[in-house]
């Protein structure tokens, strides 16, 4: 099979079947073989009965249908782990995506050999208060944290090889960092292409100012989890050595310098109310258990069936 579409949605009855038609005229002018996911992501509206009624008229078509709202990264999870398709297309059931993009973006990732292609939405159609401006801020900052110079990181139109979407895992959160994931998994050529962005025709946008804060935190666990993910100890082990080191050194200081002036004859303080006796112990307990952290995390590691996958591009 040529072609896999993922559509994850959440009430969408309207544009499906508009989306549809104009996904299978596009596939039917360029004579792919092909098949549409739809995930629907527990909508409350008519969408699945809409889907079940395109089925019933098109065996190109599938839907897997949750028993709740989980999210887009678990509706995207389920679609590529379903996906057969040799090239993976990913696009959002708003009709802002345009799938006459299609043929371009399969010809990217077979004749160019791109792992993952990502959509640059150049010219946008939204609030430019609420959704250009803090998007192209975040853009500007995963652009700087992960290293990959696209420009429109979670754009939903995007392009992958079979065998990026099958050594994934997309949780939480983290279907705008799809790109970041691919990478750290070793798939390293990732391309852009300039796509149409349509007005929304209908019903309303799913996502709220509340994603920019809940992106900027999903970004820091990824670069945490990527640079210190299979070595804890190296980040927990060091930074408690270190804060442990401090304290016992400041009680030390702390110690002699009342032994100097008991010596001395000169008045001092108590050592249990010298709020510098307290901070320095206070540092060696944060230490041994930011040290004990780190040794936790490293025995599940070492524990995880899981640890080593990915490694093995091929073999023959």
């Amino acid at each position: 099979m040529d072609i896999s579409i993922i559509v994850p949605l959440f009430n969408e009855a309207e544009s499906l079947p508009h989306l549809y038609e104009w996904i299978a005229r596009v596939m039917k002018e360029h004579r792919f073989s092909y098949e549409i996911l739809f995930v629907n992501d527990g909508s409350t509206d008519t969408s699945w009965e809409v889907i079940k009624s395109l089925q019933t008229t098109d065996k190109a078509v599938h839907g897997i249908c949750f028993r709740r709202n989980y999210g887009k990264s678990a509706a995207l999870y389920c679609g590529f782990k379903a996906a057969q398709g040799d090239v993976v297309i990913t696009m959002d059931a708003d009709l802002q995506d345009s799938p006459d993009e299609i043929p371009e973006l399969y010809r990217m990732i077979k004749e160019d050999g791109f792992d993952l292609v990502s959509g640059w939405k150049q010219k946008r159609y939204d609030n430019k208060l609420t959704k250009n401006l803090p998007s192209k801020l975040f853009n500007a900052t995963a652009r700087y944290v992960t290293g990959i110079r696209l420009h429109d990181m979670n754009c939903g139109l995007k392009a992958y090889r079979r065998e990026v979407v099958k050594n994934i895992e997309v949780f939480s959160e983290m279907h705008r960092y799809i790109p970041y994931l691919a990478k750290n998994a070793g798939f390293t050529k990732i391309g852009e292409k300039v796509v149409q962005h349509r007005k929304r025709e209908f019903g309303t946008s799913k996502f709220g100012l509340n994603r920019f804060v809940n992106g900027y935190l999903d970004l820091m666990t990824l670069w945490f989890l990527n640079k210190f993910g299979k070595q804890p100890m190296h980040f927990f082990g060091l930074v408690g050595s270190l804060m442990f080191f401090i304290g016992f050194i400041a009680v030390i200081v702390v110690g002699g310098m009342k032994l100097y002036a008991l010596s001395n004859g000169v008045p001092a303080m108590l050592v249990g109310v010298n709020p510098y006796f307290h901070i320095a112990i206070l540092m060696m307990i944060l230490g041994c258990m930011l040290f004990l952290a780190g040794f936790l995390a490293e025995l599940v590691i070492r524990n995880s069936p899981s640890r080593n996958d990915y490694l093995i591009r091929e073999e023959i």
